[in-house]
């Protein structure tokens, strides 16, 4: 087995250059183009033949189990040769072609996400202890891609950079707009458009951790009375809003249901009304999801392409009236997060293991470099069931978002003024 893993390296880095340490201590070489390096030492023999036959899954089990080890780096960069490699070199490697072979014939069962599945899918990564999601995102929860206007903010500053970008494209331009977030999180976005716009938000999730704590939040600002939450599927909804937003809860749905969700919001968005769908979703057409994500992180997960988005999106009678792509946005993110992860390591472990803490470095940071070296980027897409639900051009958008920072600092410039004399 070790010969046949030994030519499987050796057609597939094609991009930075790779060291393997075998478990006997001899060590193998594997360059491609010019790159980063990385090296890698095999701890346990057995994983040799899952490594052979099963690549896409054994990689990140293996590390996991400890059975693979970087060694003088981190599994980022034994990720970023593997990954920026694989996508000219998977078509030479048999063991991958079929992986994606299946992976594509069985997809839409795996995505057959109804009302019950969706709720164990949600709950299997969003219902984990949430100290761990405090430990590593930002204040405000938002587990989704941030906005990086100039490209140094602080993951607390993106985020409520995106949040004022997608505000912005909801035109929330009056008090007591009635908003419907699908997917609502932790709560900060509906909690965010309370407060700042005036409206007044219902927020849905599966996540009975997530509405817990969403639902706390609320009471602890003082928006209760102005955002609710509730344990619902969006197929459930039946009243009707002036907007509509869902932000990194469609990789969820699933394909199949693309018409249900659509739908959903063209059932529920008033005719006058606006939504905004922010996305992950992929540049080069249909794939499959990563068995090893499927499996550990995101069972029923899947991020589509926009061709798969579009022919749901065109019968559902709704119009995308603007459509904007984030490119390496999220990659910021997953870099923020991979670092408040790294810092708050011991804490996390002390939460559950050393296992789980691999599994999140694994997921991390083949996450980012998605985004980085593959085909992932993220979407908005604006809807409207009316032409002339929004204005012409998108100069209010940049209006809108304009003022509302203009709006953010004013407030917290006495802030931190009045933070500075309490200090001295």
């Amino acid at each position: 087995m070790r010969i046949l893993l030994d030519n499987l390296l050796k057609r597939l880095v094609a991009h930075g250059d790779l060291s393997v340490i075998w478990p006997d201590g001899a060590i193998s070489h594997y360059a491609g183009r010019p790159g980063r390096a990385a090296t890698l030492a095999i701890r346990d023999p057995a994983i040799i033949r899952r490594l052979v036959t099963d690549p896409a899954m054994a990689l990140g089990e293996g590390y996991m189990e400890g059975a693979l080890d970087p060694v003088d780096g981190s599994i980022y960069d034994v990720l970023h040769v593997l990954l920026s490699s694989v996508q000219e070199s998977e078509g030479r490697i048999p063991a991958l072609r079929l992986r994606n072979a299946f992976g594509r014939v069985f997809r839409p069962l795996a995505q057959l996400n109804n009302a019950r599945r969706s709720k164990r899918n949600v709950a299997h990564h969003y219902d984990l202890n949430g100290r761990l999601y405090a430990l590593f995102l930002d204040r405000d929860r938002q587990y989704s891609c941030g906005y990086f206007p100039r490209g140094d903010e602080t993951i607390d500053e993106a985020q409520a950079a995106k949040k004022r970008h997608i505000a912005s494209k909801l035109l929330l331009d009056r008090p007591d707009l009635e908003v419907l977030d699908i997917g609502c999180g932790w709560g900060g976005m509906a909690l965010t458009m309370a407060r700042d716009y005036g409206a007044r938000v219902t927020g849905i999730t599966l996540s009975e951790e997530q509405l817990a704590e969403a639902r706390r939040r609320a009471e602890a600002e003082g928006l209760a009375d102005r955002v609710s939450f509730e344990l619902m599927d969006y197929r459930a909804m039946t009243r009707e809003f002036d907007r509509i937003v869902s932000v990194g809860m469609f990789e969820h749905v699933g394909v199949p249901n693309y018409p249900s969700f659509f739908a959903t919001v063209q059932r529920c968005l008033k005719p006058d009304g606006v939504a905004l769908l922010h996305a992950i979703g992929r540049f080069d057409g249909p794939d499959v999801t990563s068995p090893w994500l499927a499996k550990y992180i995101f069972p029923g997960g899947y991020s589509p392409s926009l061709s798969e988005v579009f022919a749901p999106l065109e019968r559902s009678g709704l119009r995308s009236t603007d459509i904007e792509i984030l490119r390496l946005h999220y990659a910021k993110t997953l870099a923020h997060w991979r670092k408040r992860f790294a810092a708050n390591r011991d804490a996390i472990a002390s939460l559950y293991d050393e296992r789980f803490c691999r599994m999140f470095e694994f997921y991390l940071a083949g996450s980012q470099l998605a985004f980085e070296v593959q085909d992932h980027m993220v979407f908005q897409i604006q809807l409207a069931r009316r032409q002339d639900a929004a204005p012409l051009t998108r100069d209010y958008m940049i209006d809108a978002e304009r003022a509302a920072q203009s709006l953010s600092r004013s407030i917290s410039a006495p802030h931190a003024a009045s933070l500075r004399s309490t200090a001295s």
